[in-house]
């Protein structure tokens, strides 16, 4: 536990602890008003009970936001899967309205992710919420599998975007309440790896799905979408009973001490003693202090050019797969292995940004391996029916550079921002800018350069390349910014407590994660 420079000579010291600021750091944080009763009892926490109260968190809310992460991402990009099935010719959609429809979710989608995540930062339940937003969505789901026509598809995916906007804030958000800092990525990444197994889930659950063509009457792609909507609603139920809030609500599965201990923990990510008259005022400030932050339009960035790697691959890989020389079926089982591996090297990846507690390498060469990746594919100029063994080896390659970024970045950004109100306007601006490429995304393989796809291919290789020079960026002014925090100081003695949390990252006491 990194304290600051005022308490780390009597780390235990409850005295010393309050110091002449009255503010601690613990991880980076700027902490007001904990008492020297709490502040002893938090850093003299036995190190095993820790281990056993992680665990418990762990077990109960990471496969949880998992499996609904991956069955989030399994509806939105299920229609990848069902188009080689037969979708676009039984709905007459021509080159265009295709990519109308994947990129008309993501309006709704991108516009309503800060709004969703100020709505939750205010909702006594997130279960609840996320509860609601989940099942919602998978009717929208299922209702998919009815659609008769181009408009009736537009509807059911505008839908679908307007109650998916918030889930994947709101899981960041939700796990940054559980879980210090350092220990972020890692959670981050447990979940969003199924991001990548959701596309080979897709492609498996496809195949065997697509063969109940004719079953009622109804064609093969079309129970893609109603089974899968059907689980959607099943699981969003499940959330009422089963997605953990907050320890004060689990006294079932957890001790006092251990509630008190987390009850502390949220105190200092919260940064101390904000009063909540406070926070109902200054969401406005909080908004303007987000948006006027120039980093983080650099870490958006970098989400941006992951988004749009990421869902240009999901929406088109089983066409790039189909022109390897592989069948429909085989085309669909193909697109397991690169997002198998994408899932692994996410969770390495995370697991060693946390061991290190450092987020830059673990940007820069996922950013490297997608730069890499695309430009041996492009290479090819099309040939992929006869270069399938190097081709295909490219793709795993950049789905093992796409799948790690996320995680990294989004910690990247959380870690960088105090406090709590100014964190999940953060995190859910960023998520949303970054998800402009999805859109970008559904664009970029255009159907009349298969199996080539220069523009899909070229930007992507773009993407990547860009991303990693604004990642060098960010780590050399994060560096520079800490430098210049210590020469400063001294100047912390001029403000007041309340002066100092208010200031959040701007603060001499904070420290930026690099």
């Amino acid at each position: 536990m990194a304290l600051s420079n005022q308490v780390d000579e009597k780390p235990h010291d409850p005295d010393h602890v309050e110091s002449v600021l009255n503010v601690v750091q613990i991880d980076n944080i700027q902490v007001l008003g904990l008492r020297s009763d709490d502040a002893e009892f938090y850093l003299n926490f036995p190190s095993e009970k820790k281990k056993q109260i992680l665990w418990k968190v762990d077990i109960r809310l990471v496969p949880m936001l998992a499996v609904l992460y991956l069955i989030s991402h399994l509806d939105r990009a299920n229609i990848g899967n069902a188009k080689i099935e037969g979708l676009v010719e039984d709905l007459g959609l021509d080159g265009l309205q295709w990519n109308i429809v994947l990129s008309i979710f993501f309006i709704p989608y991108v516009l309503l992710e800060v709004p969703s995540n100020m709505l939750l930062k205010n909702f006594s339940r997130p279960s609840v919420y996320l509860g609601i937003l989940i099942t919602c969505w998978g009717i929208i789901m299922t209702l998919t599998g009815m659609v008769q026509n181009f408009a009736g598809l537009m509807v059911t995916r505008i839908l679908l975007g307007i109650f998916e906007a918030g889930f994947f804030p709101g899981a960041v958000y939700l796990c940054t309440f559980w879980y210090m800092p350092k220990d972020l990525s890692t959670r981050i990444a447990f979940f969003y790896c199924a991001s990548a197994l959701s596309g080979a889930f897709s492609g498996l659950l496809a195949a065997g799905i697509a063969k109940m063509d004719g079953v009622g009457g109804q064609e093969g792609w079309r129970w893609i979408f109603l089974l899968e909507g059907i689980v959607t609603v099943m699981l969003g139920v499940m959330c009422f009973f089963w997605l953990i809030d907050s320890p004060a609500r689990s006294t079932k599965w957890l001790e006092p001490e251990e509630i008190r201990y987390l009850e502390l923990q949220h105190f200092i990510k919260e940064g101390g003693n904000f009063k909540e008259e406070k926070k109902t005022k200054v969401v406005w400030k909080d908004l303007f202090a987000v948006f006027t932050n120039w980093r983080m339009y650099l870490l958006a960035y970098i989400l941006l050019c992951q988004s749009a790697c990421s869902y240009g691959t999901k929406f088109t890989l089983p066409t790039i797969t189909k022109s390897m020389g592989f069948t429909n079926t085989n085309a669909q089982l193909m697109t397991v292995p690169p997002y198998v591996a994408g899932a692994i090297s996410a969770l390495f990846f995370s697991t060693l940004s946390d061991r290190f507690y450092w987020r830059f390498p673990f940007v820069a060469a996922p950013l490297c391996l997608v730069t890499i990746g695309y430009a041996v594919v492009i290479s090819f100029h099309g040939a992929l029916k006869e270069n399938v063994g190097p081709a295909f080896f490219a793709v795993i390659l950049t789905c093992m550079g796409i799948y790690p970024i996320h995680p990294a970045t989004t910690s990247w950004t959380a870690n960088n921002l105090t406090p709590s109100s100014h964190r999940a306007i953060g995190l859910a601006f960023n998520i949303c800018i970054g998800n402009i490429g999805g859109i970008i995304g559904s664009y970029m393989y255009l159907d009349r350069e298969s199996p080539k796809y220069y523009t899909g291919f070229g930007l992507s290789t773009a993407f990547g390349a860009s991303g990693l020079i604004v990642a060098c960026l960010l780590e050399l002014s994060y560096v520079w910014a800490n430098k210049q925090k210590e020469k400063k100081m001294s100047e912390a003695e001029t403000y007041t407590d309340d002066e100092l949390l208010s200031m959040g990252h701007k603060s001499p006491l904070f420290k930026y994660t690099l």
